[in-house]
Parts: structure tokens; sequence; C-alpha cells
């Protein structure tokens, strides 16, 4: 059934539905053939990264607008000589074979590229190593060599079915002051989202960016790994750890947009504007001052092709996220829209090519890996974007429920407690497409970005600094921490088909995320992770993390994710929710001081015995209620606290 056909009110615009599956399609055979495959088409990588060839080592470069092209470098001194220049081959595309012996591997080196009335020096579009000079803090490209490959003990990441992200940064994940490293993270932090129990780790700025603070979304080399976080072998490490431990790795992947910058980017490479962007206006992005692709070049679309494929088989990655979706699906970027009518998704201001490159790149992730799963992070709600292509969709498997944040920021910013609506909680959590699987979560990076606040600090405030420690006595810190683990765990339950944590995030780390910059000192004391908080046991936030332990691990083992959710009880008077979903029973009591004896919970007859309680006292609960109590029909509910119940069958739980 086609996604107009379940939807009616997608029906008036079933024409544009099938104009962009064709346009998908029609594409598709051009790249790869009438019975070829797109991942035998686009090899981009292979062709143009600098490579040795036996005893030769090609460089290569698509500079159409370019008059001449030298190789510089350590190897010749970084002098422009006929005997490093490039010679123009065809298409646009530049050549040089040049002998490997003075070459070695961890040579620095770049493009010099004249054009008509000028020329400067570039990096390759297709580097796959670049490095920053600690004193200069200019970026050079790198030979790599290495002598052997890596030896891989885990190349397969699992299947995911259920979604379960921690959502990281390499550099800020360390609790010392300045960046780690990728294998400071496989030592120190993986460990812990394994003992967490979440399935998938979701990586971000993989890809090299001149600018530390721009949290990895100023892409200027997509082939390289950013240097600052280590080696690829490093790299490599991480991800065969991490699936050996049983936990995908998918990476955050900026093809929305590049950075302006000409001297590390792609921008102006052979003095024109337009090599991979479009002209004039339409090539600037207003918001975000960086370069917009043009997505209808075929040498755009096979580099941005040839970028998944490189990260899906370079190092054994199992999916991507996609970042900034709405700014690359509208001619205006979404920002001058509402997006409050089907209108807003077919009115032609729609940019048809991107969203062809978007079809293009879930069949070409499908295909190098069945197992990979893509994310698209739209806030506009384009109906199809997570639709299979079969049947009228873009082909993401998820995306992102990014609203439900916000609309818990509205809702402990705007009102008190007592005047939160049951009912409109559980629609926006709930609200989404049937036919479309969504990733939700309370809150990601965003919410933590310097001038923000997280979720604890929003229910906390400056307590967070004088009173998480067991032995305080704070109404507010008991507030704050009853609704950080109702409100993650209502989230999880209600709103979609995975979940998603920032890192430190689940045991209620206290501070927002500040990079080094000149208003604060270039200090790093904002941009890293205080895990010695949630290891000390007299400390609250060590609660929280045995909290989300236990709800990620209840998630996995009861599949709850894959069910749907069915709301059975919403009492506005009482701000009284009860879920039902997988077979749980899920009972919420947000009344922020009135506890119920006798709650029927709607599960309906038969004895249902507590499975997870976050009253508990492992949790910094109260301990209002029985261990191993039998309920039936009716349970006792306190005030800000939630149960999780399962139906005994014969006496057997």
């Amino acid at each position: 059934m086609k996604i107009y056909e379940s939807d009616p009110w997608l029906e008036p615009y079933s024409g544009i539905v099938e104009r962009r599956s064709r346009a998908i399609r029609e594409t598709c055979r051009q790249i790869a053939g009438e019975e070829g495959s797109l991942k035998d088409a686009v090899n981009g990588h292979l062709y143009y990264s600098p490579h040795r060839e036996g005893d030769r080592f090609v460089f290569r470069e698509w500079a159409p607008n370019a008059s001449a092209i030298y190789v510089i470098g350590d190897f010749n001194g970084w002098h422009r000589s006929p005997a490093w220049a490039m010679h123009p081959i065809g298409g646009g595309n530049w050549e040089l074979s040049a002998d490997v012996a003075p070459i070695c591997d961890g040579d620095l080196f770049k493009w010099f590229v004249e054009w008509p009335g000028g020329g400067g020096e570039r990096l390759p579009a297709y580097a796959t190593r670049c490095v920053q000079d600690p004193e200069t803090k200019v970026f050079s490209a790198q030979i790599r060599m290495p002598s052997a490959p890596y030896a891989w003990k885990c190349p397969d990441g699992p299947e995911i079915r259920e979604p379960l992200i921690y959502e990281v940064h390499i550099g800020m994940s360390g609790e010392e002051c300045g960046v780690a490293s990728f294998t400071d993270f496989r030592k120190n932090v993986l460990p812990r989202v394994a003992y967490l129990g979440y399935n998938t780790l979701q990586i971000m700025a993989l890809q090299e960016h001149p600018y530390y603070g721009s949290f990895g979304y100023q892409v200027s080399n997509f082939f390289a790994l950013s240097s600052r976080f280590g080696t690829p072998d490093e790299f490599r490490a991480l991800v065969d750890e991490a699936h050996s431990l049983g936990i995908a790795v998918v990476m955050d992947l900026v093809h929305s947009h590049s950075v302006s910058n000409e001297a590390e980017g792609l921008s102006r490479l052979d003095g024109s504007l337009t090599t991979y962007f479009h002209a004039g206006e339409r090539g600037r992005h207003p918001a975000w001052g960086s370069r917009c692709f043009d997505y209808g070049k075929r040498e755009t679309l096979f580099f941005l092709l040839s970028n998944i494929k490189f990260w899906l088989e370079e190092y054994h990655l199992d999916g991507f996220r996609f970042d900034g979706v709405t700014s690359m699906l509208y001619l205006d970027h979404g920002l001058e829209r509402d997006f409050t009518n089907y209108d807003c998704y077919f009115d032609g201001g729609q940019d048809e090519d991107a969203i062809v490159y978007l079809g293009l790149a879930n069949i070409l992730v499908k295909e190098l890996n069945p197992r990979a799963f893509t994310i698209a992070e739209d806030v506009s709600g384009m109906p199809a974007l997570a639709a299979p292509l079969s049947v009228g969709g873009i082909g993401f498997d998820y995306r992102l429920s990014m609203g439900v944040a916000d609309h818990w920021i509205k809702w402990i910013k705007e009102l008190k407690d007592s005047e939160w609506s049951m009912g409109e909680i559980w629609y926006q959590l709930s609200n989404k497409r049937a036919d479309e699987r969504t990733v939700s979560y309370a809150e990601c990076h965003d919410q933590a970005l310097v001038g923000d606040k997280t979720l604890i600090f929003r229910l906390v405030d400056k307590e967070m600094y004088t009173s998480m420690n067991k032995g305080s006595q704070s109404l507010a810190v008991d507030r704050g921490v009853a609704l950080h683990k109702m409100i993650r765990l209502l989230t999880a339950v209600a709103a979609g088909d995975g979940y998603l944590n920032f890192m430190g995030n689940e045991f209620g780390h206290p501070e927002w995320i500040d990079f080094p910059r000149e208003g604060n000192g270039w200090s790093y004391f904002y941009a890293r992770r205080q895990w010695s908080l949630a290891d000390n046991p007299s400390l609250r936030y060590c609660s929280l993390r045995e909290f989300d332990r236990a709800m990620i691990e209840l998630l996995k083992e009861y599949s709850v994710l894959s069910d749907k959710p069915e709301c059975l009880v919403c009492d506005e008077e009482r701000k009284v929710l009860v879920v039902r979903r997988a077979g749980l029973i899920f009972a919420f009591n947000f009344n922020p001081d009135r506890s119920f004896e006798q709650l029927e919970f709607g599960g309906g007859e038969g004895d249902w015995e507590v499975i997870l309680d976050s009253d508990e006292g492992r949790f910094d609960g109260f301990e209002r209620n029985e261990p191993g109590k039998i309920h039936n029909l009716y349970l006792y509910l306190p005030a800000r606290t939630v149960q999780v119940l399962r139906r005994i069958e014969n006496g057997i739980s």
C-alpha cells in the first residue's frame, strides 16, 4: 500500500509523491546502470583520494575551474615545480603520478591551485587525513601508507531493531579539562555505556572541522576523521570494541552544508564558488554562514554518496544520523515555515534534488550493509521521510521526534506542576505517524548547549550546587530527582520506536556545554563530563544513573519499543497517566503532593507484580511501597512516582 493510500490527507499530493519516487529510481538507474547496483558505481574516494599504486603515488582532483595544480609538501620542500604539477586528463579532472620513493607515511602536503585571476593553497577534496599544526593552527593533508591494515576482531555490528542510543562527543567525554581521545573513550567511557545497557553509540563530530566549538557541524574535510581525537586505527579499535560488546556505532553525518572556510574546506576549491555548491545566495546558508550543496550536480552526488560508502567500509559503521535534513529539504531551509499543514511539504518550495539525494543515500546504505540503519534529523515532519522507498517514501529507517524535548522545556518553564495536562503530555509524546518509526528523547546535546539548561538544572536550579548529597534536605532536589526519572521513562515508553540520551544526562549532569571560546577565556571546564559525580555513592547522581540503567534494561528485556503504546488512564484531576505497552503497565503519578492508595490501573483481572519502582531507595526514592507485593486491579501509587507492572500467569512471573 502506497503511503498516500494509508493516509487520506496525503492523497491530494499523490502525484508529487510518485514524481519524487520516480526521480529517485531514475537517478539511481542513471548512476548504476540498468542492471547495476549503486554501491558499485560510487567510488570517488578510491579514485581521487591520494593513494599508492605499486611504485607510484597518484594524486587526483576534480577542479574544472583550475588552470594549474601543484602538489606541495614535505617530500618536495613545499616548492611548486613542474615535476610536481598535475596534468588535465579531461572532464575537469587533474592527475599526477609520482615516484613513491621520496614520499613517506605521515608526510604533510597540499595543493597549490591556480585559476584565472588568482590562486592559493588548498586541501584535497577527498583527503582522508588532515592534521592541524599546534602552533600555527593551519591544517594540512597527510599521507597515509600504513605498514599493515587494521586487524578487525569484530567487524560486524549487531542488528538493531529497537535502538537505545547513547549520543556522545569524543572530545568532551573526558573529565579532565582538554580534548579526550578515541582511546580515552574506549577505555573509560565505553564500559559505562555497556554497563547502562544502551545498544547504539551515536558519535558526533567525526568529520574534520576547523573550529572545535562548532560541535562538528561545520565540516571542512568530509573523508577525514577528525585528528583531534586520534588516529584512524584508534577509532577502528573503538568501533571494534563496541561491536564486541554488542553495541552498534552510528555516525553523525553532515551532508546538509559545508564550512565556508576556503583554506581548509571545499569552498572556492578551484577559485569557483560553484564547484560543489549552488551559485549566488542559494549557495550560502543564511543562518549558518556555510556553503549549500547543489544536489542536482552529478559530481556533488558522487562526492556525497562516495562519502557514505567510505565511512561504512573504512570504519565498519552501522549507520548514520543525517544532520540538518530540514535545511536540505526546503529551498528556504525551513526557516520561514511553521509546518502547520500538508501544503508546507508539497507547495513547490522543496529542494527536489536534495530529496533525490536522500533517497539514493538510503538505497546505498542498505546495499552496503542491510543491517545498517539511518536516522533523519528533521523538525518539519515531512510525511514519507521515514517511510520505505517501496511505498513512496524517502527511505530513512527512523526520524527524530525533535518536538518532545521542546515540549518538556515548555511545560517545566511555563507551568506549575499542578497545571500539567496529562492529556496534552500524552498527545504530544505519542503524536507521530503510524507509518514511520521515530527515535524520541527528553533531551539531547541541543538542550545542554551554552545559554540553555539541562532538564535536571531546570528542575533543581542553583540547589544542584548545594544539595545533591544524599544527606541534605531539599524539596527542590526531591522534586527534580523524581521528575527526572519519570520524564525519561515516559518519553521512552510513550513517544517512539527508539530512545536517545546524551552522555551524562542519564545521571543529571549539572553543567551546560560551552566549548572553548574567547568569551570564556578558551576554557575547557564546561566541555567535559564529570563522571565522578555518578561514581560517588553519597551523591544523588549515582541513583539517577542506576534508574537509567534499570530503565534501559527493562526496555530491552521486554522489547517494549517493538509494540505500540496504549493510554489506559488519563486523569487530569489526579495527574495520573497509565500506559500499556508490550504487555506491561506503566503507571505515572505526576501529582506533586497526592498519593493514591487504591488506584485502578486498568490492567484487568489477575495478579500483577511491580518490576520497576522509581520510589525504590536505590533510585533515591522514599521507599513507600512494600517490596514484592502482588496487586490485583488496584495499587498504591505515591506522589511523583512511576511503577511498572507485569502480569503473573498461573502463579509464574
